[in-house]
C-alpha cells in the first residue's frame, strides 16, 4: 500500500476547480497532477481517462459528475485539487467542493468565455468570500480570443481581474506566454508533455501587449499598496517580490483577481498555474476559521487550522464503491488526526473509528501516518456518517455548520421494471440518497407512486443508471400524476337506507344527511343533528364514518372530498337489525347522492413560484407563466435580477425547471412552495374525468 507523505497546515493549499461544463476543469487537474509528478501519466477527457473521472457514468457521458479529490505536489507544498462538474444539474456538488476550500481557480474557455455556470460557480465563491484565479483555458484552439475573454471576466465576474500572464498567439500560433512579474516569455514545445518550457526574452511580436499589460499590473498593484503607490509615483519599478506579495494580499482580500492563461491538454501554463497557487492562494491557518456550536448548548467557538486545537472535521462528500463500501471525504478543521484514531460523531452521537486513513487522489487512496489541520482526508466503512456529519474530538464535541445543499427542482415517478426490481427499488434509492443529498426520493401513498427529485433531466437520468448499475434496479419512468382534490360547492341533502334480509338476523340503517360547503382549508366537519332519539346515539359515529370513507373516494374523479360539513337530521332503526356496519353503508349512500346534488367541482393544487431571471428574459418568462394558467403577485429587483412571484397549477409545472432553463440559456432558476387548492376550469375538469372514466373502463 502506498504510505502519502505528510503536509503541516502552512504547506496545504485547498482549491476547488470550478467552471462552465467543458470548460476544461478535468482537464486542467489532470495536467496539473501530470506536471507535478504525482501522477505518472497524462489522461484524457475524450477517451475517458482522465485522473478525476472515475465512474463509469463519467467515463461513457465523457463529462464530470461528481466532486473528485487529487493533489500535486510542487515548491515542497501540497495542493488539493476538488474537481467539480460543470452542470449545473450536478450543482450539489461545486458547492460542496467550495465549502470544503479555502480558494478556487475558475476555468473559462478562451473560445467561449464567460458562461452561465462560470457565473453561478462564482456566485458560490462570492457568498464563502474564498479568494480566486481565473485561468483562460484552450488558447491553442481556434477562435481563441484572450482579450475578449479577459473583458467578459472584468465586466461579468469581478472589476478587479487583472492578467498576470498574457499569450503568445492563440489558436494553431500559441507557443507561449509572458509572464508579466518576470517579464519573460515562457516558450513551449508539444514535445514538452510535463509544462517544461525554455525561458527567453519577450519576443519581438508579443512586445506591444507586454508593455500595455505590464504597466496595467503595475499600476493596480500600487493602487493596493501605499507604500508601493509612492514607490511608482516617484518612477520607481516595483519589483517581482514586491508585486508578488501585494497580489497574494490584494487576492486574500477580494480586491485583485489573477488572469492566467494556457493550454491544460498540452501542458502549456500548467507550472505557472502550480506556482501561483502556493504564491498567492493562503493556506487552511491563514483563514479566518470556521464557526461551530456545542451539542446541547449552542455555544458558539472558532475552530481554528491548527494542530494544538481539539480534532474536528467536516464531511463533506459521502460515496458507495463496490468492495470497498462506504467512502466519506471530510475537510480538518481543527486540530490533526492520527490513523486509527477514535472520533465521536457529534451529529449523531456515536463513536466511529478512523481506520485506514488516506488521503484521496482519484480512484486512488494513499494511506498516511496522519492528516494535520486544514487537510483532506478519506476514510472507508464508516457505520453511521453521513454528507454534513461532523467528526470531532470525543472530549470535546463540536457541530460545523452544514453545507446548504440546493432543494430538487424536477420530479420524476419510478417503478420497478420486474417484480424483483420492484423490492429492491426502497433501498436502492437510499443508497443514491447517502450518495447525493440534492437527490431525493419518497413512496407517496396517496398517488400509489414513488416519485424521485433531482437538479434536471439529466440528474435524474445518471441516477437511474447508476441505480442499474450498482444495485441491479431497473425502472420504468411516468409522470408523477397531481394530488388533486374534490369539493361541494351548495347545501344538499339525501336518504341512505340500508336493509338487507338472508334468513336469520338482517341489516337495517336509514338516515338522513345534509351536506354544505366550507370555506377552503377548513377540511371536513360532522354534526349529530339528531332529534328525539330517532337513530341511537352508538350509531351515529357509524354514520361519521361511512361519510368519511365515502368522502376519501370522490365524487367526480375518485379523489378526496374535502372543504364539507355534512349533518346527520334524521333517520329510524331496528331494534334487531341494526348494526354499525348497516349505518356506515346508509351514511356512505346518502352523502353520494348529497354530493351528487351538491354542485362538486375538483380542486387542484396551486404552487407560489419564485422565479429568478435576468431583466432580458423577463417577457419570456412572463408569457410562459400566462400559457401555464399563472397569476402573476408580484416583481421585485434583486442583485441585479429581478424576482417575479406567481401562482401557477401544479398540473402545468411539469419540468418547468427545464423549461426555465432553456428560455433564460441557463440563468433563470425558481424556488416552489405549495399554497392550497382551487378549483379547476370547466374544460380541464371534464377532460380529466372523461381521463378517469376511460381508465376504468
Amino acid at each position: 500500500m502506498t504510505v502519502a507523505k505528510e503536509y503541516p497546515t502552512d504547506r496545504i493549499r485547498n482549491v476547488a476547480v470550478l467552471g462552465h461544463a467543458g470548460s476544461g476543469k478535468t482537464t486542467l487537474v489532470d495536467a496539473l497532477c501530470f506536471t507535478s509528478g504525482t501522477s505518472p501519466r497524462k489522461g484524457n477527457v475524450d477517451e475517458g481517462q482522465a485522473l478525476t473521472m472515475t465512474t463509469p457514468e463519467e467515463i461513457s457521458h465523457r463529462v464530470s459528475m461528481q466532486l473528485t479529490p487529487a493533489f500535486a505536489e510542487w515548491m515542497d507544498h501540497k495542493i488539493n485539487l476538488l474537481d467539480t462538474p460543470g452542470y449545473l444539474d450536478f450543482t450539489g456538488e461545486a458547492l460542496a467542493a467550495v465549502r470544503a476550500a479555502d480558494a478556487a481557480v475558475l476555468v473559462v474557455g478562451a473560445t467561449s468565455g464567460v458562461e452561465v455556470g462560470t457565473e453561478k460557480v462564482w456566485e458560490y465563491c462570492e457568498a464563502r468570500k474564498i479568494p480566486r484565479i481565473v485561468f483562460v483555458s484552450m488558447m491553442d484552439k481556434e477562435n481563441a480570443d484572450f482579450d475578449g475573454v479577459f473583458q467578459e471576466v472584468k465586466s461579468r465576474l469581478s472589476p478587479g481581474a487583472i492578467p498576470i500572464e498574457i499569450p503568445i498567439g492563440a489558436g494553431e500560433t500559441f507557443s507561449g506566454l509572458v509572464n508579466l512579474f518576470r517579464e519573460r516569455a515562457h516558450l513551449y514545445k508539444l514535445s514538452q508533455r510535463n509544462g517544461e518550457f525554455d525561458e527567453v526574452d519577450v519576443p519581438a511580436e508579443a512586445q506591444g501587449d507586454f508593455t500595455r499589460w505590464r504597466t496595467e499590473l503595475q499600476e493596480t498593484l500600487a493602487t493596493m499598496d501605499e507604500r508601493l503607490l509612492e514607490k511608482y509615483l516617484e518612477g520607481g519599478q516595483i519589483s517581482r517580490e514586491e508585486a508578488i506579495e501585494a497580489m497574494a494580499r490584494g487576492v486574500a482580500r477580494g480586491d485583485a483577481v489573477p488572469v492566467l492563461v494556457g493550454s491544460a491538454a498540452r501542458g502549456f501554463g500548467t507550472r505557472a498555474v502550480l506556482r501561483r497557487i502556493v504564491q498567492l492562494f493562503p493556506s487552511p491557518g491563514d483563514g479566518r476559521g470556521e464557526v461551530a456550536k456545542r451539542p446541547g448548548s449552542g455555544e458558539e467557538v472558532t475552530l481554528r487550522a491548527v494542530d494544538s486545537d481539539p480534532f474536528s472535521a467536516l464531511v463533506f462528500k459521502t460515496a458507495a464503491e463496490a468492495h470497498v463500501g462506504t467512502l466519506s471525504f471530510f475537510r480538518v478543521c481543527g486540530g490533526s488526526v492520527a490513523n486509527g484514531a477514535q472520533v465521536a460523531n457529534a451529529t449523531r452521537g456515536t463513536v466511529e473509528k478512523l481506520n485506514h486513513l488516506a488521503v484521496p487522489f482519484g480512484k486512488e487512496r494513499p494511506e498516511v501516518p496522519r492528516l494535520h489541520a486544514g487537510d483532506i482526508g478519506v476514510v472507508a466503512k464508516l457505520r453511521d456518517t453521513r454528507t454534513n456529519d461532523t467528526l470531532s474530538d470525543p472530549a470535546r464535541p463540536v457541530l460545523i455548520k452544514a453545507i446548504d445543499f440546493p432543494r430538487p427542482d424536477i420530479t420524476l415517478a419510478v417503478r420497478g421494471a420486474t417484480r424483483s426490481d420492484d423490492d429492491k427499488l426502497g433501498e436502492a434509492l437510499a443508497s443514491l440518497r447517502l450518495e447525493d443529498p440534492s437527490f431525493q426520493s419518497e413512496y407517496n401513498g396517496e398517488l400509489h407512486q414513488t416519485i424521485i427529485r433531482g437538479m434536471g433531466e439529466l440528474h435524474l437520468d445518471i441516477q437511474i443508471e447508476r441505480m442499474a448499475r450498482k444495485y441491479g434496479v431497473k425502472v420504468e419512468t411516468e409522470r408523477p400524476r397531481i394530488a388533486y382534490r374534490e369539493t361541494i360547492t351548495r347545501k344538499a341533502e339525501a336518504h341512505g337506507r340500508h336493509k338487507k334480509q338472508s334468513g336469520g338476523r338482517g341489516q337495517f340503517g336509514d338516515c338522513w344527511v345534509r351536506v354544505e360547503p366550507l370555506p377552503s382549508g377548513s377540511g371536513y366537519e360532522f354534526v349529530d343533528a339528531i332529534k328525539g332519539g330517532v337513530i341511537p346515539n352508538k350509531f351515529i359515529p357509524s354514520v361519521d364514518k361511512g361519510i368519511r370513507e365515502a368522502s376519501l373516494r370522490g365524487i367526480l374523479a375518485g379523489y378526496p372530498t374535502v372543504d364539507f360539513r355534512a349533518a346527520c337530521f334524521d333517520g329510524s332503526y331496528h331494534a334487531v337489525d341494526s348494526s354499525d356496519i348497516a349505518f356506515q353503508i346508509a351514511g356512505s349512500m346518502a352523502f353520494q347522492t348529497a354530493a351528487q346534488d351538491a354542485r362538486p367541482v375538483l380542486l387542484e393544487p396551486i404552487i407560489e413560484i419564485e422565479v429568478t431571471t435576468p431583466e432580458s428574459y423577463m417577457g419570456d418568462v412572463m408569457a410562459d407563466i400566462s400559457q401555464r394558467r399563472g397569476k402573476v403577485l408580484g416583481m421585485d429587483a434583486r442583485d441585479g435580477r429581478t424576482i417575479v412571484r406567481a401562482r401557477v397549477p401544479e398540473a402545468e409545472l411539469y419540468k418547468y425547471a427545464a423549461a426555465l432553463r432553456a428560455m433564460t440559456h441557463g440563468r433563470g432558476h425558481h424556488d416552489r412552495e405549495m399554497v392550497g387548492y382551487e378549483p379547476v376550469p370547466e374544460a380541464e375538469q371534464n377532460r380529466l374525468v372523461a381521463e378517469l372514466k376511460k381508465k376504468e373502463a
